[in-house]
């Protein structure tokens, strides 16, 4: 699997990523990182204990991420969970519970793909 085979199959733009990071090498070394990002499970953590604040944080932080990794697929959920956790007012719910499975689909579906181009690209 190539890094831009890796952009395709979790929804990504690569082209859009090289313009900002400007070489393979660059957006290899920061991709094969997100895995080890706490982010993701930050968030799980923080709606499991009704922490609206802490998961809107974490949240917010894995959408900074995706938009800079251009992880297409997960950025569109995670955007999703973050926008119905930024209102003050706003406390956990069922509709949160509901988003966190999809974020958790399309997170396992990226982290998965990332895994499978470094196995199949180890140096």
């Amino acid at each position: 699997m190539t890094i831009i085979e890796l952009y395709r199959e979790i929804g990504g733009n690569y082209n859009e990523v090289n313009s900002r990071l400007t070489n393979s090498a660059l957006i290899e070394k920061f991709i094969t990182k997100f895995p080890k990002d706490n982010s993701f499970k930050s968030l799980c953590k923080a709606i499991k204990d009704g922490n609206r604040e802490d998961a809107f944080r974490a949240a917010h932080t894995l959408k900074g991420i995706c938009l800079n990794l251009g992880l297409g697929d997960l950025l569109l959920t995670v955007n999703e969970i973050t926008d119905i956790l930024r209102p003050e007012t706003y406390k956990i719910s069922e509709k949160t519970d509901q988003l966190l499975k999809k974020v958790r689909c399309e997170y396992n579906k990226t982290v998965d793909a990332i895994n499978l181009y470094m196995k199949e690209n180890a140096h």
